[in-house]
């Protein structure tokens, strides 16, 4: 993937807020209370600050399952989204021409 201004060839994963948090473990919390939301809650922030979180949540929403937070969301998120897109693209009629 080139960039639109014709620098060097990079990944949308190397531009990744997340690659500079000390503690990687951070967007991969375990359970769902507690200390837990603290983590999602600072992972999250991390991601607001992040110039590729669309990417980012755009390639956990394509692959399906995967674990932890990708593009500011958990993976409970995610599947909501998904299943609201699914329900929007059932009530749609495409017509070949």
């Amino acid at each position: 993937m080139a960039a639109e201004r014709g620098d060097r060839a990079v990944h949308w994963r190397e531009r990744a807020a997340c690659l500079h948090v000390d503690d990687p473990d951070l967007f991969f919390p375990i359970g769902i209370s507690g200390l837990t939301a603290v983590q999602v809650d600072e992972a999250k922030a991390v991601c607001c600050r992040c110039p590729v979180v669309e990417r980012c949540l755009d390639w956990a929403l394509r692959v399906g399952h995967v674990e932890g937070i990708w593009g500011g969301t958990t993976e409970s998120e995610r599947r909501a989204m998904s299943r609201r897109a699914s329900r929007q693209n059932k009530g749609t009629v495409t017509r070949v021409a």
